[in-house]
């Protein structure tokens, strides 16, 4: 009858790549790469959605993206909420030419959302159109700031 193989009898070399302790770089490695690439590819889900609503708003407005979503943030007949997608969609293109509007608009008082647009939102979209809270640049597979920004 063979007997078992005792765990000591097999060469050093094989019992040290068949554990976890040898994997674990690997699996580490392979664990970051998919939170990055999962991670990014949220950010560019959210930035396909705003220029998707912007897209909306080119059909009922003339303009421009940035045109068209500043006339749908100001217009009465739209709701709220809807309004406060176009800020965020604002934010998420990030174009200084929506500035004067956006600062007009935000009060920084605490947000009434049943009242007012999203002061939270309008901070965010500010910030975004003064050129902060971008990915730096060499952080692959993220969106850029708008090119006029990225000279100055």
């Amino acid at each position: 009858m063979d007997q078992p193989e005792h765990p000591k009898a097999r060469p050093a070399r094989a019992r040290e790549h068949s554990g976890l302790l040898y994997w674990w770089p690997v699996l580490a490695l392979a664990a970051v790469l998919l939170m990055y690439t999962g991670f990014a590819g949220l950010v560019w889900w959210i930035q396909a959605d705003a220029h998707k609503f912007s897209a909306r708003a080119m059909q009922e407005f003339p303009g421009d993206e940035v045109e068209a979503l500043l006339a749908f943030v100001q217009s009465e007949r739209h709701t709220l909420a809807e309004r406060n997608r176009a800020v965020h969609a604002l934010g998420q293109i990030g174009d200084p030419r929506a500035l004067p509007v956006l600062a007009r608009l935000y009060t920084s008082r605490e947000c009434q959302h049943d009242k007012f647009l999203c002061q939270a939102e309008l901070r965010k979209a500010i910030d975004r159109c003064n050129g902060k809270n971008w990915a730096p640049r060499w952080l692959p597979l993220f969106p850029r700031p708008p090119e006029h920004q990225r000279r100055g």
